[in-house]
């Protein structure tokens, strides 16, 4: 009697160990802890089809993992006795013709035995495996034999996969589903049981499924000519030719044009190209790639269309999302890319990557907008996942900027014109310790040309591959679904019919509100490293150089701060302490030592100095209310607590539209209280009854203070500059345009006589920010020339700016702005 199953484990055991010599396999979820296992219940694995394969595949990796075998029997009297089971088994033959697939009797098993045993609870794990996880693209015989898709293979089909794809398998291991719990609201009825638990499991390897292979994918051509067949563009087809007197076939061809240069042409062959060079890649020229709070991803990706917004600080951006996704087992998405990448060689691998290319600007091309708008809509509708940058263009300065409203009306007019499929953002924050463009992001704020993107450019790029660049994050922030932005904005919005040219006069609220989340989640998702923390300390001082010893513990003490009052949940701080950081930054080649007996100087020098800004911006916003808090104390020995609070509550909405701080204004006065209280406890402030006072002069504690103060500083100097230009003109005597224009000259001039390293100080973009929020604060408004008119509130503005900045400051201030007259 024991002849047989000795004989037959055996067998299976011969069969692994001949699979895997070809198979070779990435895993997810595959231990206790990612699992969540009761180590007190037994475990049972099921897998979704019967298959010898996927049975030995599994059985491979539990011993691998040293979770709970899965061949062995279930350890538990009068049950089913195996630790495995298939949901369902195939009916037919060899030759015959497959039928629908049946539940196996396993599963009716194990439901009789959880109903017959009220205190044997089983936690039952689902395990979904892919070969290749390539999307049926096509209708053609190769790509059905040759791709794990969606449809159920058969025997031959099975067997073809795992030679062509047995090397790229992904095998997925998920939360347990609780016996009990399933069986516990149909305890006498078998049936019915079974359906929920037939249910529960079909449900999740749906969306499993979902999320690491996408929708099924239609042929590129087949959706190119449907996109000018919808409806939208016939009538865009038909204006244009009338507008412009051109035959309509004509018309019809340039829209057909339009949608083949815009449609992507996902292609699995290269994005497994793509991930083994960019497995080298990474391996070159970085030290490590980070990935944190994936798992955001991974449960959103399954019931909805993702849109991931990162922030864009680098062409690799496009390269490095796709990748840290594939790797963890979710589909690639489509990303919008600028028609500028769509180069000889490098445009078609992006095309077949997932990107699909977009012009800078078609406003003024009706067709080619209803075109792109149409291929948005049918992304959003199939489910597809989609990746744009909401800032448009990259960042120069290693700030946030200011979102750009394009591709959110998009995705919002084409969610109203059908929303049953769910929409969800995911901020993605990708932060680098060394950029690899910082040189020419350098020239360009010089006022340096921005280059071209060209093929040559690429060929000089890749001459950079020897050098290091540190280590890369990739943070993934807290969701935001669509529909509960449009339920806060207009909450019947489900109740009106909307077509593909109606815009509801609600849209730009909604899309405002929706811009400013995405910024702020990505803010709010930041990564903090050696570098950033180094050159915000260093930049803080007057000459860019510090004892080391001082240096050290200033960041020590500041990381402190972070960790007392974390600015959120999805932020991460770096490992060790200021001495590693320090360590770190010094073999980058950032800063320079100058050996000293009483103790070595550390600084920064040339070009590095400038570069530093851009690290030392990636984190400003993290310290931006306690060096309001600071700045208090430059120019005042003390001050009411109340005092303190209402000062910076009036500058704190300026900081938060340019910082995009992730506080509303109703409790930045709760928070920046909080923060009054950590720096009294770290020593940085004390407390004389009901004030607030600054520490002893010539502490230790007076010299951090000041330095926190400078994290900030420069950007309420900006600011200061722009208002002291609008008083010294007068109420209705200078444009919006005309004060971002001096203000622009007044700050680059003062850069230049005070030594400012920060290129930043003197970005029309910040002056422009700064006005328009004075007009939305009331603090200015325009009369019908589009002069700026303001009351008596700007100067109490005014001279509250005047407390926080020093003498030296306002008197420097003064006298740049006096000489601009």
């Amino acid at each position: 009697m024991h002849l047989f199953p000795n004989f037959w484990g055996l067998f299976l055991t011969m069969f692994r160990k001949i699979l895997f010599l070809w198979v070779r396999t990435d895993v997810s979820g595959a231990t206790r802890e990612e699992l969540g296992l009761d180590p007190d219940k037994p475990v049972c694995y099921v897998l979704q089809y019967s298959s010898l394969s996927s049975r030995l595949v599994l059985e491979q990796e539990v011993r691998r993992a040293g979770l709970p075998g899965a061949e062995a029997p279930l350890p538990v009297d009068n049950g089913p006795r195996q630790s495995f089971f298939f949901l369902y088994r195939r009916v037919g033959g060899l030759f015959s013709r497959r039928q629908t697939p049946k539940l196996t009797p396993l599963v009716h098993d194990l439901i009789r035995y959880g109903i017959d045993h009220e205190q044997g609870d089983v936690q039952i794990v689902p395990v979904s495996l892919f070969w290749g996880r390539s999307p049926d693209k096509e209708k053609s015989l190769v790509k059905l034999l040759l791709s794990d898709t969606w449809s159920v293979a058969g025997r031959l089909q099975k067997l073809l996969i795992i030679l062509v794809h047995g090397r790229n398998t992904y095998v997925q291991f998920n939360k347990p589903v609780l016996l009990q719990q399933v069986v516990s609201e149909y305890r006498d009825n078998e049936e019915r049981a079974t359906r929920k638990l037939a249910r529960i499991l079909r449900t999740h390897f749906r969306r499993v499924r979902q999320a690491v292979l996408g929708p099924d994918l239609s042929h590129r051509r087949t959706l190119v000519q449907g996109l000018v067949r919808t409806q939208a563009v016939k009538e865009a087809i038909r204006e244009t030719a009338r507008k412009d007197d051109i035959p309509p076939e004509k018309v019809r061809a340039k829209a057909r044009k339009y949608a083949d240069e815009i449609a992507a042409s996902m292609s699995i062959v290269t994005i497994r190209f793509l991930e083994v060079v960019l497995s080298w890649l990474w391996n070159r020229i970085y030290n490590g790639l980070s990935i944190n709070n994936i798992q955001v991803v991974k449960d959103v990706a399954q019931d909805n269309a993702v849109v991931y917004v990162p922030c864009h600080r680098s062409h690799i951006d496009y390269l490095l999302l796709s990748y840290v996704l594939y790797k963890n087992g979710l589909v690639p998405p489509h990303i919008a890319a600028g028609i500028n990448l769509n180069m000889p060689v490098v445009g078609p691998i992006l095309r077949r990557g997932g990107a699909f290319f977009m012009r800078r600007s078609f406003r003024d091309n009706p067709l080619y907008s209803t075109v792109f708008n149409e291929y948005m809509h049918v992304m959003f509708t199939r489910g597809y996942s989609v990746e744009y940058f909401v800032e448009g263009g990259r960042s120069r300065t290693g700030r946030m900027l200011q979102p750009r409203p394009g591709m959110l009306a998009m995705t919002i007019r084409s969610f109203l014109r059908d929303h049953r499929k769910p929409i969800v953002f995911v901020p993605v924050y990708i932060g680098y310790e060394k950029v690899m463009e910082g040189r020419s992001y350098l020239g360009e704020l010089r006022g340096k040309k921005k280059q071209k993107e060209s093929v040559l450019g690429l060929a000089r790029t890749m001459r950079k591959l020897t050098n290091s660049f540190g280590r890369v994050s990739v943070n993934f922030g807290e969701a935001i679904h669509l529909s509960n932005v449009l339920d806060n904005c207009h909450p019947s919005w489900r109740k009106e019919a909307y077509d593909n040219e109606y815009r509801p006069p609600w849209l730009n609220t909604a899309v405002e509100d929706l811009a400013t989340q995405v910024a702020t989640r990505i803010n709010g998702s930041v990564a903090v490293n050696p570098i950033n923390m180094t050159a915000t300390v260093l930049l803080s001082t007057e000459r860019l150089a510090m004892d080391e010893r001082q240096l050290v513990g200033m960041m020590d003490h500041f990381a402190s701060l972070l960790k007392a009052l974390p600015y959120s949940e999805t932020m991460t701080l770096p490992e060790g302490n200021g001495k590693d950081w320090l360590t770190y930054c010094e073999g980058m080649g950032l800063v320079t030592r100058q050996p000293q007996k009483l103790g070595d100087i550390i600084g920064l020098e040339g070009s590095n100095a400038i570069l530093m800004t851009y690290y030392r911006n990636n984190i400003q916003h993290l310290f931006a209310i306690p060096a309001l808090i600071a700045c208090l104390f430059e120019n005042n020995e003390s001050l009411t607590r109340d005092k303190a609070v209402f000062l910076c509550s009036v500058a704190y909405p300026y900081l938060q539209s340019e910082l995009f701080l992730k506080y509303s204004a109703d409790e930045a006065e709760s928070i920046i209280d909080r923060w009054i209280d950590v720096l009294v406890e770290s020593k940085l402030l004390r407390t004389d009854g009901d004030r607030i006072c600054r520490p002893q002069e010539g502490t230790d504690a007076t010299v951090r203070l000041r330095s926190l103060s400078r994290f900030v500083i420069q950007t309420l100097e900006r600011y200061h500059i722009a208002l002291a230009i609008l008083r010294k003109n007068g109420s209705g005597k200078i444009s919006a345009a005309e004060l971002e224009e001096q203000s622009t000259m007044m700050a680059e001039r003062m850069s230049i006589l005070f030594g400012l390293n920060a290129p930043e100080f003197f970005d029309k973009s910040l002056f422009r920010n700064f006005i328009a929020n004075l007009q939305k604060n009331g603090v200015l408004s325009a009369d019908e020339d589009g002069q700026l008119c303001y009351t008596d509130a700007l100067d109490e503005v005014a001279e509250d700016a005047r407390l926080v900045l020093n003498v030296e400051k306002r008197q420097a201030l003064q006298q740049v702005t006096m000489l601009g007259a």
